[in-house]
């Protein structure tokens, strides 16, 4: 990646990889529903200032808006709730490292979707390494034998890791003609009506958070959380590839981690290093190429 990609995909590491802590912070007040609509409305609004400014041109055909509406769903409103709802009943850090196995999902689904981004042994190599660091990461979990603990929220934020690694796919191979800016802003306000039409029924849309922190916790996920990182995630994800691109999640344990034993009084250990080192590594190693290649490319 260019010097850019990767100042970009760090500020979205930093950014996403402490959400987990705000929501955690959040969750405790408001239900999850809830929770997601009022950070989806701080993020519609910043995006509308964004888009004021920017003014970048809008799609006139018509059959790209369904799409916009579909990746509002399975990239926004769905895992948003899920990873949310999950956390009443798991640690920020674990949500984090569940969140961090969307290259997983995201290598083989492209694999068969793109025909630019098929798995080759180094990135199976980097992304098993990623792996093993995430595994690293939950062992303390698995030999406390806390596993039965909050499974159904474990089960949750996995499938918000599937879900977005079908959007990400699906947002490469679909909007390539697509502005980013368009792309982050209308699926999030879509995402933003439905979830809060969910909480009308489901939750409790009406009652206020009463606590000043839980607002700084929303006001931080619309406007950095889901704004800023939507808008370099879409950048990102056109520039590098999905793949790539998903290959942020890996960034999560080692921020989400970090702050939940800094600010949450989660338990630290060994572990925490070996983690961190391994998803470092996988990163590199995904990331890498051989200097000949590089030449060769740059000849054609």
């Amino acid at each position: 990646m260019k010097p850019k990609d990767w100042v970009l995909f760090l500020a979205l590491g930093l950014i996403w990889g402490s959400s987990f802590l705000w929501i955690k912070i959040a969750v405790r007040e408001v239900d999850a529903f809830t929770l997601v609509g009022w950070r989806l409305l701080f993020g519609t609004l910043g995006m509308v200032a964004v888009i004021a400014l920017r003014r970048p041109p809008f799609p006139r055909g018509r059959s790209i808006w369904p799409a916009l509406a579909l990746l509002g769903i399975i990239n926004t409103a769905l895992p948003f709730v899920l990873i949310s709802w999950g956390q009443k009943t798991i640690d920020s850090a674990v949500a984090s490292i569940l969140n961090s196995t969307v290259p997983l999902f995201t290598m083989v689904i492209a694999h068969f979707a793109l025909h630019d981004e098929p798995i080759t042994a180094r990135k199976a190599v980097g992304l098993l390494i990623g792996f093993g660091g995430v595994s690293a990461l939950m062992a303390r979990d698995l030999e406390a034998g806390s596993l039965g603990v909050g499974i159904l929220g474990q089960a949750a934020v996995l499938l918000a890791a599937a879900s977005y690694a079908s959007a990400s796919v699906f947002a490469r191979r679909t909007m390539r003609e697509v502005s980013p800016l368009v792309q982050a802003f209308v699926p999030m306000a879509i995402a933003d009506a439905i979830v809060w039409t969910a909480a009308t029924q489901v939750g409790n849309p009406g009652r206020l958070p009463a606590l000043p922190l839980t607002w700084v916790a929303l006001l931080w996920l619309g406007l950095l959380g889901s704004c800023a990182a939507y808008l370099l995630y879409f950048n990102l994800l056109h520039s590098v590839g999905a793949t790539r691109t998903t290959m942020v999640t890996y960034v999560f344990p080692v921020v989400g981690v970090t702050l939940g034993v800094l600010f949450l009084d989660e338990l630290a250990d060994w572990r925490l290093l070996v983690g961190a080192a391994l998803v470092v590594t996988s990163l590199a190693i995904v990331n890498w190429k051989p200097r000949a290649v590089s030449v060769a490319a740059a000849a054609d």
